[in-house]
């Protein structure tokens, strides 16, 4: 498994955790989520059922990026706030992405709140509901991978 495969496990299962962790594997290069990163830690213990070995601690990016460029703090802070009880006016952060990480930034959000797992309601002339083809594709997918964390 690859340093990206091992953060994917370990974000598995809540869609917050998910859509932040990808949000550090794709954007700016995968440069975030890459080992030597304060708030991503890695372990070289033998594992076992259960056990993770890589994480990524959000709630230390606030702190953490202060000395980095604006437009990466920016970033950080977005996806810090995706998935830890980190708190963002969006006002002030969205307007300075570029156009590829707020192409990311869009589907985080639609990962987030489980967009890929709504189901396909149809209202029918009568007021009833049936199910349609079963789950909707995503309201905004994630976009090509350009190049992975290793």
């Amino acid at each position: 498994m690859t340093h990206a495969d091992d953060l994917r496990a370990w974000a598995r299962g809540m869609y917050t955790i998910e859509a932040a962790t990808e949000l550090l594997i794709r954007g700016f290069v995968g440069k975030f989520a890459a080992r030597g990163n304060p708030w991503v830690h890695t372990s070289t213990e033998p594992q076992g059922p259960g056990q993770v070995s890589a994480w990524i601690d959000f709630t230390a990016i606030p702190e953490e990026a202060g000395v980095l460029s604006g437009g990466e703090r920016r970033f950080l802070l977005l996806a810090a706030s995706l998935a830890e009880d980190v708190p963002v006016v969006l006002g002030d952060l969205v307007p300075g992405l570029d156009r590829d990480n707020l192409d990311l930034l869009l589907a985080a959000i639609a990962h987030a709140g489980g967009s890929h797992q709504h189901s396909d309601v149809r209202f029918n002339q009568d007021g009833s509901m049936s199910l349609g083809k079963g789950y909707l594709d995503s309201l905004h997918p994630w976009p090509p991978v350009l190049r992975a964390v290793q």
